[in-house]
């Protein structure tokens, strides 16, 4: 039983693992929106909204420690610069998941993973 174990393993080790999130996430928050498979984004979600809440904390440790994660200063910039203030009223829930249908070769479920746009 998994009780209370968080994430998802997905098939890989840890190191690769953590590569590729940290790359997803740095490509989701620069370009805002990505297309990869179902249960890589809901793990991504989780990635992606511990960044935008460093972000609206904006202070040095904050920022830190997104530069920990994210893997180009100039998302880090946009993140504490552009999204932060974006999402500055809300509570949760910067990003969305769209079904789009199965991948061709392996019938793996696909979505679009994109951020939120604040009105």
């Amino acid at each position: 039983m998994r009780h209370k174990v968080a994430g998802r393993k997905l098939n890989r080790t840890t190191s690769h693992r953590l590569g590729m999130f940290r790359n997803m996430v740095t490509s989701l928050l620069d370009h805002e929106r990505i297309y990869t498979t179902l249960p890589k984004a809901k793990e991504l979600r989780r990635w992606a909204e511990n960044m935008i809440t460093l972000g609206k904390r904006g202070d040095l440790h904050a920022r830190r420690q997104a530069l920990a994660v994210i893997r180009e200063k100039s998302v880090v910039h946009k993140v504490f610069n552009d999204l932060a203030p974006r999402y500055q009223a809300r509570s949760g829930g910067y990003t969305r998941i769209v079904k789009v249908g199965f991948r061709r070769g392996d019938a793996a479920p696909m979505c679009l993973i994109e951020l939120v746009k604040e009105s």
